[in-house]
C-alpha cells in the first residue's frame, strides 16, 4: 500500500507500512516494510477507543506508522487481517477474541513419531482448527530417527492421502530439514503441537539459536495453560517468520456448531452432498454417504472416530474441548 501523510503540528510526517513482530503490553515492535531497523510503537490514542471485542493489534499484524522524533513510533492504521490463528474467551462483558497470531501464511502442526507417543485425535483436532479459521496446514512429522521413515509414514501417511502436506523431519539427523527449511522460506509460519516433541530442536537445526530464542521468550511470556499466546516472531535468514504457541494443549471450539464440523475434515466434507438426509450427522443415519465411504475404507477409521467424538461433545454442549 502507499504511504500516506499525516499534520503534525507545522511538520508533515510520512506514515510508513511495517509488520508487528512483537507485543508486550502496550508496546509494538513493528519491522519497517522498506527495511532498516524494528521501530518500537504505541498505539494512537483513537484507536483505543474503538469498540472492540477482540485484539486490535497482535502479533502479524501490517500497520502502518509514524516516527517520532525521539525514535519511537505511534501506529495509526491497522490493516484489515487476511487470516487470524484465534481463540474466543469468556469475560464479564461477553466473549473476547484473542488473536494468537494475524495473518500466518500456514500452521505448522508438529508431532513425534515417538517420544512421545503421538495422540493422532490431538492432531486431528488442530487441523480442525486450522480448517475453521481458513489457515492452510502443514504436518510435521519429528523424531523419525526413532521409528524409521517407513513406520512414520505408517502413522502419519493417512493425512497425506486426505491431502495434507507431511513432512517427514528428524533433528538428530539432519533428515527433511532442508525441505522444512524451504517450505517456511519466506512465510510467516505458526508452529502448534504437543510438549516433547522437538519443536526447539528442530527449530534449531533450521537456524542456529532460533530454537533457543523460540523458548526463552515462551518462559518470560507464558500465561497459564489456556492462556499463553505469542508474543513474538523470529526472522529467518532465508526470509520469513516463525511462531510459536508454547503450552497450547486446548483452544476454544464451542464457537463451532456441531452441524457445521462435517465442513473440517476435507474427506468428509466431499460426501456431504451425498447424503440421504440434508442434516445427515453421520452417525447413525441410514443412506450414509460418510459412513459408507468408512465402511469401505475410503475414510480413515481413526479420523471417523475423531469426528464423531467431537461432534457428541460439542452436541452436550461443553464448553471447552481438551486437544486430548
Amino acid at each position: 500500500m502507499g504511504k500516506g501523510k499525516i499534520r503534525a503540528g507545522k511538520r508533515t510526517r510520512a506514515l510508513e507500512r511495517g509488520l508487528v513482530l512483537k507485543k508486550a503490553g502496550g508496546f509494538f515492535t513493528v519491522q519497517p516494510e522498506s527495511g532498516g531497523d524494528p521501530v518500537v510503537c504505541r498505539l494512537r490514542g483513537k484507536l483505543k477507543r474503538r469498540p472492540r471485542t477482540g485484539d486490535l493489534v497482535a502479533v502479524g499484524d501490517w500497520v502502518h506508522f509514524r516516527r517520532l522524533p525521539d525514535g519511537t513510533g505511534v501506529i495509526e492504521e491497522i490493516e484489515p487481517r487476511v487470516r487470524k490463528l484465534s481463540r474466543m474467551a469468556p469475560t464479564p462483558r461477553g466473549e473476547y477474541e484473542q488473536i494468537i497470531i494475524a495473518n500466518p501464511d500456514q500452521v505448522m502442526v508438529t508431532f513425534a513419531a515417538a517420544e512421545p507417543e503421538p495422540r493422532l485425535r490431538m492432531l486431528d483436532r488442530f487441523l480442525v482448527i486450522a480448517e475453521k479459521q481458513e489457515i492452510p496446514a502443514v504436518i510435521v512429522a519429528n523424531k523419525i530417527d526413532l521409528t524409521g521413515l517407513e513406520r512414520a509414514r505408517e502413522i502419519f501417511g493417512l493425512y497425506e492421502d486426505i491431502g495434507y502436506p507431511v513432512i517427514y523431519t528428524s533433528a538428530v539427523t539432519g533428515e527433511g530439514v532442508d525441505q522444512l527449511r524451504e517450505v517456511l522460506r519466506g512465510k510467516i509460519s505458526v508452529f502448534v503441537g504437543p510438549s516433547g516433541v522437538g519443536k526447539s530442536s528442530l527449530l534449531n537445526a533450521i537456524q542456529p539459536g532460533l530454537g533457543l530464542a523460540v523458548r526463552e521468550v515462551s518462559r518470560a511470556t507464558g500465561e497459564g495453560r489456556h492462556t499463553t499466546t505469542v508474543r513474538q516472531m523470529f526472522p529467518l535468514e532465508d526470509g520469513g517468520y516463525v511462531a510459536d504457541t508454547p503450552g497450547l494443549k486446548a483452544l476454544a471450539l464451542w464457537d463451532i456448531e456441531p452441524e457445521e464440523l462435517d465442513g473440517y475434515f476435507p474427506e468428509i466434507r466431499a460426501l456431504v452432498p451425498y447424503c440421504q438426509f440434508n442434516n445427515c450427522t453421520h452417525i447413525d443415519e441410514p443412506g450414509c454417504a460418510v459412513r459408507q465411504a468408512v465402511a469401505e475404507g475410503r475414510i480413515h477409521p481413526s479420523r471417523y472416530e475423531s469426528y464423531v467424538r467431537l461432534r457428541l461433545e460439542g452436541e452436550k454442549g461443553l464448553d471447552r474441548m481438551d486437544l486430548l
